[in-house]
Order: C-alpha cells, then structure tokens, then sequence
C-alpha cells in the first residue's frame, strides 16, 4: 500500500521556514482516505517517524500532524519522542472531559500542542491554557475578527503563537501579520509580490545571464564560467555548493575548471542552475528556492515515467522556472523572452499547456493536496497515481539534501 504524503511550508514573519505540515491520504481513489483520520495519522507517523527513525522530508523541522480524537484519547503521541512533531487537535475533535484530560496530560508531558482551524466557542475556552499554537483558518475565519481575538489574548499577556492557515496573497500576508499573528501557511510567497516592469537588480541579470546559458542544449562552460567570473559572491557559492554536495573528496575543489572535469557537463550544469537560482532568492523566502528545486526535480523524474516520450531536461527547466516571476518579480512571458527555451517549456510555463504543462499542474496540485485535481491529472497524463506519490516523496526527500547541507537561507 502507497502512502500519499505532501507537505505544506509553515512560514515566521521574516518568511523563514519553521517547519511544514504533512497531509497524508491513503491510496489512488479517494480524495481523503477511506480508512479515517485515525489510521491515516497512524500510517503517517509510522511511515515518517517510526520506519525511518526520523523524518526524512521536513530537513530536521518542525513537522505539524493533524490527529483526531481517538489518537489524542489513545495517547498515541506518548509512543513518540516529544520533540518529534506538534500535535494539531483537529477541528473535528468533541471538546469533552476525556480530550480535556488527554491534553492536560499531554501537555505536562512537554509536547506542544496547537488547535487546528480553531473557531472561538465556550466549549473550547478550558483547553486554550493547555495549547502552544492556535490556527485560524482565513478562508473560514476573517482577519479581521481573527485579530480581535489575538488582540484580547495578547493584551492578557498570552504567549500563545496564533498561525494564520490559507495564506494565498501577500497582501494577506501582510494583513494577518499586522493582525498579530506570528506564522503563517500558504503558499502567499510563491506569488510575485510586485508584477510590473521595473529595471532588474544587477544578480538579477546574473541569474538570466547563467539561466540563458544553461537552457541551451550545448552549454559554452567558457561563456558559464566567465559569468559566474564577474560576481565573487556566486564563484564563493558555486564552490561551497559543489564541495558540499561531493564532501567524500580528500581534497577540495578549488575551482570552476575542477568543478567541471570532477562532475561533467551535466552535473555541473545542474550545480549551475542551483546556484543562480539561489543567488536569484537572497531576499526571497527560502521556501521559494526549495519549492523550485523540488518541483524542477520531480517534473524531470516524472517526465521519465510517462509513456510519451519527453525531454527529462526540460521538464527539470519547466518545473525550475515554474517560480521564476515570483523569484524575480516580472511577469513570466517578459522573463522567457529572455531565455533560448523550446516551444514546449514556454507553452507549459505560460498557459500550462501540452504534457509538461500537465506535469507542472501535477506539481502545483500535489503542493496544495489537491487529491481530487491529482487524480484527474494522472488520468488525463495516463499515468498511475502511486508512480506519482512516489516520484513526489523522492522529489522531497532529494530536496532536503538541500535543505540541510546549504546555510539556512540560500
């Protein structure tokens, strides 16, 4: 049996990733499991925690797991070291002396505690005493009558964190810190913050310039290295990278024409395109690089499972520039103009278009666990939904290599 596992990024108010709920749901056919919240927290901490012995996909996060009443009655959470995850109280849960009593307990016993898409009500006051985080769900809850809320708390001295769910835009972004709250979840920073035409910062262009370079089918490393020549920032980060990632070396490399006579063309061409991007997101959230990465890795392993036959490069460059007017804030179509790609890589990043369009859609609905848009997807690619559960997790598991060898902003 497959698990089906995403991952949703958990943001501060500098936009540092904190940690990442995981979403799990069981098997091809449902939206969300059959089998019930119970045994689906049971398969994701077993899958994730217990069979690893660690999480391999949050990067040594904080992993937010939702568990329903009977784990919470059960105690489940005691079988687990209590630094392994925070425990969100699902909505679902009846607030009544046996939940009251598990929390207490729970909460004595060091585990942080948060309420999940919590809505103010009299049978929920008692627990507030007892939890670290209380979430509001925007889409359901108003920032404004959320803020309320925080506000009456806050001026109690309250040290509870209040996490604002279903963050879509900046300007919600914005408005929900200013409402008070301290975390926040959506995928708000994968959106451009400003799409309009304005001169591009100077490692902008550097970025184009290696992106450029990169997307052609014959690399000029000469034309590569005389770029990342002129900025010393990217040469210290290229060879950080490259060293890093090929730490069994005795001796270290030292320099580009190293980099490249150790790895070949085509890895260094990949160290290239990790670097600029990570150049590109210095002041951008963390979560924007990694999210491009990851994408970028699982359309390029996807791409292979297909029964059509795609260039696996392209779809690596599709699922990469798939943020790129969020990293750069320009609108896509101005920033393609400016690189060689193919007619496919455009339609896809454009209109989403054709079948690496439909492997970018299949990334984006999988970041936001959309099981429905997911199954219609792989119907439509004809592909099975468990080579898809699979080619994602690995696409995670490959991205927090990255996640936990590089400083913790790129």
């Amino acid at each position: 049996m497959n698990s089906y596992l995403a991952r949703q990024p958990v943001l501060n108010r500098e936009k540092d990733t904190i940690g990442y709920e995981l979403l799990f749901r069981d098997g091809p056919k449902n939206s969300f499991p059959e089998i019930g919240d119970e045994q689906a927290t049971h398969r994701l901490l077993t899958d994730n925690f217990l069979s690893s012995g660690n999480n391999e996909v949050t990067s040594g996060k904080k992993a937010f797991i939702n568990f329903p009443h009977s784990s919470l009655i059960n105690r489940i959470p005691l079988l687990f070291p209590k630094k392994s995850f925070i425990i969100e109280i699902l909505e679902t849960c009846q607030p009544n002396d046996e939940l009251l009593e598990a929390v207490k307990e729970l909460h004595h016993a060091g585990y942080t505690l948060a309420l999940d898409d919590f809505t103010p009500t009299p049978e929920w006051n008692r627990f507030i005493p007892f939890v670290h985080i209380i979430k509001f769900d925007l889409r359901v809850m108003p920032i404004a009558k959320a803020g309320f809320f925080i506000r009456r708390h806050k001026d109690k001295g309250s040290r509870i964190t209040f996490l604002a769910e279903k963050v879509e835009t900046y300007d919600e972004f914005i408005a929900a810190s200013d409402a008070g709250f301290d975390l926040f979840q959506g995928y708000f920073f994968s959106r451009p913050e400003i799409v309009r035409k304005k001169a591009l910062k100077p490692s902008a262009l550097t970025t184009l310039r290696l992106y450029r370079e990169i997307s052609r089918p014959e690399v000029n490393f000469s034309k590569v290295e005389k770029i990342i020549a002129t900025d010393v920032t990217l040469s210290y980060k290229l060879l950080h990278h490259v060293n890093n990632m090929t730490y069994t070396r005795a001796k270290p490399i030292s320099s580009f024409k190293q980099a490249l006579v150790y790895l070949g063309e085509e890895k260094l061409r990949r160290f290239v395109t990790f670097v600029a991007t990570s150049h590109a997101v210095e002041n951008k959230p963390e979560s924007l690089y990694f999210l491009s990465l990851q994408r970028a890795r699982f359309s390029e392993q996807l791409s292979q499972q297909l029964k059509v036959n795609i260039d696996s490069n392209q779809a690596f460059l599709t699922g990469l520039f798939s943020l790129l007017d969020c990293i750069l804030d320009q609108p896509i179509e101005a920033l393609i103009d400016h690189l060689p790609l193919d007619t496919p890589v455009q339609h896809a990043l454009i209109n989403r278009q054709g079948h690496l369009g439909g492997i970018l859609r299949l990334a984006i609905a999988y970041d936001q666990a959309d099981w429905k848009t997911i199954n219609r997807l792989c119907q439509a690619l004809n592909i099975n939904e468990s080579v898809v559960a699979q080619t994602y997790l690995e696409s995670l598991k490959w991205v927090t290599v990255f996640e936990q060898t590089l400083p913790s902003k790129p």
